[in-house]
């Protein structure tokens, strides 16, 4: 089982990690509101106090965070996360972001040696919570080949779009969908 650093414990977050910890992976979570890591401790698995402690030991990284900016900040720049994880990592970026962001952080991402995928999420709260969820994937098959197992403890459907970006792609297609269907 991997060691999986979780940044990003809310409404979707939490219960993505939690079926992280029911498949036996030992997780580390951070998030800014400490009842969110209070439940990932409940549910088995370890709060950080920041998102580079959760690093420690990680072979998988997981974010799930609001926007782009909120991605970017987590991931970019000399204080970035990318700047502390080891190549060879594994990150799965599964936040709904501009495909331009997702781009710009898989390029960072590669000159650094670490294996990145956009793996958006459809399938909302009841899925997350029932590890049923939809991942909509950007980057490369052999990274996807690797993250097939971890992904497969959060959700049923693992769909590879294309390159990197792709996987934002494809969600913002079906988010522009689910609008014409409502």
């Amino acid at each position: 089982m991997s060691n999986i650093a979780f940044i990003g414990l809310g409404h979707m977050g939490l219960p993505m990690a939690c079926n992280l910890v029911k498949a036996g992976h030992k997780v580390n979570g951070f998030d800014l509101q400490s009842q969110a890591l209070e439940q990932l401790v409940a549910a088995g698995g370890k709060a950080a106090s920041s998102a580079r402690e959760a690093l420690q030991e990680a072979t998988v990284v997981v974010s799930m965070l609001p926007a782009s900016r909120h991605v970017e900040g987590l991931y970019l720049g000399e204080n970035g996360l990318l700047a502390y994880i080891s190549p060879g990592t594994l990150v799965l970026e599964c936040s709904t972001i501009a495909p331009d962001s997702a781009r710009k952080v898989h390029k960072a991402a590669a000159e650094l040696g670490i294996d990145i995928l956009d793996a958006p999420v459809s399938g909302g709260t009841a899925g997350a919570a029932a590890g049923t969820l939809t991942f909509m994937v950007g980057g490369a098959a052999e990274t996807l080949a690797k993250a097939q197992s971890i992904l497969s403890a959060m959700g049923k459907n693992i769909f590879h779009a294309g390159p990197d970006g792709a996987g934002q792609v494809a969600k913002v297609c079906n988010n522009q969908l689910l609008a014409v269907h409502m």
